[in-house]
């Protein structure tokens, strides 16, 4: 697995007038305008401290900020398109008021990226992969911005954790993907917009070892030839890793640390972290080490 390193692919992302290159690993800062969210719900669900964190995010170093304003984990509960707006649109306003970073909204909902889209947005990040809502694609394909694929075992993520087994999960993974690219291109969507998700967590299984399993076999999913994203950041399937004790939250930022480097090893595009400080760290350093084996 270590012996070689991939390359990350040589074309950058377009949105509209956007350009984002991905001759780097870029860092994705999670922001959840939640109350149910597993890490960090209610923390930042008013609008003043979403938009504190949010500065906070940019100055720690990531080059693209996720806003969420429904949360799709275990237990949580769907809000309606109106609520959702509710909670996105002003912060994306506010945010492209002050910043050019790059802007992706967590939501299935069309309605939802269409106006997020309209209010400054640079691309949609679609954890049901297009199957949640059938008017998902014609929106991404109308406004020609990258769309972000996850898969799921499911098409409603908070029962994919009632799924335990595979008989092969990257090959489950693989060809959930060839469909839904299908399907993209089918509707529209550029293949070159489009970014690929293997999920992790209760997205894949309640049964960690497939996270593990994807973790070691992650250079696989460059059979796309597009750029690859993953959201380790803590993640349930890290709660255990410690023999006797299940690790809290916060506590779960060095293993994840430990997976990421192994998917930047392996070709990783895109990292989602919460703590964007430590994943700039991370990912400074691991170009650091890739920069003197070339030099």
């Amino acid at each position: 697995m270590f012996s070689e390193q991939f390359e990350l692919p040589l074309r950058g992302l377009v949105s509209r007038e956007k350009n984002l290159k991905l001759s780097q690993p870029i860092l994705m800062g999670i922001l959840n305008l939640t109350q149910d969210s597993f890490s960090d719900g209610s923390s930042f669900f008013e609008f003043d401290d979403a938009l504190v964190r949010a500065r906070k995010i940019i100055a720690e170093g990531a080059d693209w900020l996720d806003i969420g304003g429904e949360s799709t984990g275990p237990g949580s509960k769907e809000v309606t398109f109106e609520e959702e707006l509710s909670r996105v649109i002003p912060l994306i306003k506010a945010v492209r008021s002050e910043s050019d970073i790059w802007i992706s909204v967590d939501t299935w909902k069309a309605e939802v990226a269409r106006q997020s889209l309209d209010a400054g947005a640079d691309a949609i990040n679609d954890v049901s992969a297009l199957r949640a809502d059938k008017e998902m694609a014609g929106v991404i394909a109308e406004f020609q911005v990258p769309v972000i694929l996850m898969y799921s075992k499911d098409s409603t993520p908070r029962t994919s954790r009632n799924f335990t087994q595979y008989r092969d999960v990257m090959e489950s993974i693989i060809s959930f993907f060839k469909e839904q690219l299908k399907y993209a291109e089918s509707n529209g969507i550029q293949k070159s917009q489009i970014i690929v998700d293997p999920g992790m967590g209760f997205f894949i299984s309640g049964n960690a070892k497939y996270s593990f399993e994807l973790v070691r076999r992650f250079s696989e999913l460059h059979e796309f030839n597009l750029p690859l994203l993953l959201g380790p950041s803590r993640k349930s399937f890290l709660a255990a890793v410690s023999c006797g004790r299940i690790l809290n939250f916060s506590e779960r930022d060095f293993p994840c640390a430990l997976v990421s480097s192994i998917a930047l090893w392996q070709g990783v595009s895109i990292l989602r972290f919460h703590e964007v400080e430590q994943g700039r760290l991370l990912i400074d350093t691991f170009e650091k080490i890739k920069k003197s084996t070339t030099n």
